[in-house]
C-alpha cells in the first residue's frame, strides 16, 4: 500500500463524517463537502479515525488509495479550518476592491476587470494591493487564485502584475545599449 494511504486521518472536534456506500460527506464549522469515492478503494470510519485500504497487487489502485486519502484529508482540513491564498498586486495604479462576491481590479487596462467569485469562496481586500481568497475546498481556492492571477501574471523585467504573496519572481536584466 502507498505510504500516504497508510496514515490514518484523525478527525478534529466538531467534524462529522458520514459514509454512505461510495459517497463520503464531511461536515464542519466552515461548511459541508461531499465526494464520490472509487469503488476499488475501501474507506472505514471508526471512532474519529478514517482509514483507507487498497488492493496491494494492483499499482493503479494502490496509487489511487493515496490520492483518495489526500483528498479526504483536504476535505477534513477544509471544513474545520479552511484554506486561503494571498495575492499581491505590484505595479503603479494596480488596485483591487471587493464588493460582496465581486472583485473589481484596476490593472492598467482601459477598463476595470470584474471577477465573480464562485459559490463557497469569499474574497477579501485588506488593502488596495492585497487579495485574500478563502474557502473550504482546496482545489477551488487554488483555481480561483490562479484565475485572478491570469488577468495580469507577473512579468520578468519589472515584476509588475498579480503574484502569490510567497511567489519569487526571477528578474531579467534589461537590454543594454
Amino acid at each position: 500500500m502507498s505510504r500516504v494511504a497508510k496514515n490514518p486521518i484523525t478527525l478534529p472536534k466538531g467534524v462529522t463524517v458520514n459514509l454512505d456506500g461510495h459517497t463520503l460527506s464531511v461536515k464542519g464549522a466552515k461548511g459541508e463537502m461531499v465526494r464520490e469515492l472509487h469503488p476499488a478503494v475501501g474507506v472505514a470510519v471508526n471512532e474519529g479515525v478514517i482509514t483507507v485500504q487498497s488492493d496491494r497487487d494492483n499499482k493503479t489502485i494502490d496509487a489511487l488509495a493515496g490520492t483518495t486519502r489526500a483528498n479526504i484529508n483536504n476535505m477534513v482540513v477544509g471544513v474545520s479550518t479552511g484554506y486561503e491564498k494571498k495575492l499581491t498586486l505590484v505595479g503603479v495604479g494596480y488596485r483591487a476592491a471587493a464588493k460582496g462576491d465581486t472583485l473589481s481590479l484596476a490593472l492598467g487596462f482601459s477598463h476595470p476587470v470584474e471577477f465573480q467569485a464562485p459559490a463557497g469562496i469569499t474574497l477579501e481586500t485588506p488593502s488596495q494591493t492585497e487579495i485574500i481568497v478563502k474557502g473550504c475546498d482546496r482545489q477551488v481556492v487554488g483555481q480561483v487564485a490562479a484565475n485572478i492571477r491570469s488577468y495580469r501574471p507577473p512579468e520578468p523585467y519589472k515584476g509588475k502584475g498579480i503574484r502569490y504573496s510567497d511567489e519569487v519572481i526571477i528578474r531579467k536584466e534589461a537590454k543594454k545599449k
